[in-house]
C-alpha cells in the first residue's frame, strides 16, 4: 500500500471515529439533505456542523453541491470502498453489506438519541 492509499484510509477512519459524523452519515442514508437540515438535530452551531461535513467530504464519504442558495449533502457511493477492501485483506471481515451498515448506523442514531434523552 502506498503513501496516498494510507493517507486516504487515515482520513476515512478518522472521519468515522466521531459519533456526530456517523450520525450525519446515517441521516444521509435516508436522503440527500440541505446543510441546514443536517444541522437541525445537533446542539451545535452551523459552523461546527459545517466543519464535520468538510471532514466527511475530505474523506470522500459525502459530496456537497450548491443548488442556488442551498448547499446539499449526499453520500458518496464509493466513499468506503478503500476501507472495505483494506479490511477484507485481513480475511477476518466479511464484505461490507450496505444493508447491514445501514442497520448499524440506525442503531447508532437510536443510541445517540437515547443518550440525549430523545425518543423517536
Amino acid at each position: 500500500m502506498n503513501h496516498t492509499e494510507n493517507a486516504r484510509l487515515d482520513q476515512i477512519f478518522a472521519a468515522l471515529a466521531d459519533p456526530t459524523r456517523r450520525r450525519v452519515l446515517s441521516m444521509l442514508l435516508e436522503d440527500d439533505m440541505a446543510v441546514s437540515d443536517v444541522a437541525e438535530p445537533f446542539e451545535m452551531s452551523l459552523a461546527a456542523v459545517s466543519k464535520h461535513l468538510g471532514i466527511l467530504a475530505a474523506a470522500g464519504l459525502i459530496r456537497q453541491e450548491r443548488h442556488g442558495r442551498i448547499n446539499w449533502c449526499k453520500l458518496e457511493p464509493t466513499g468506503m470502498r478503500a476501507a472495505t477492501v483494506w479490511m477484507q485483506g485481513f480475511g477476518q471481515f466479511d464484505p461490507v453489506d450496505l444493508d447491514d451498515f445501514e442497520r448499524f448506523l440506525e442503531a447508532e442514531m437510536t443510541e445517540w438519541d437515547r443518550e440525549r434523552g430523545e425518543d423517536d
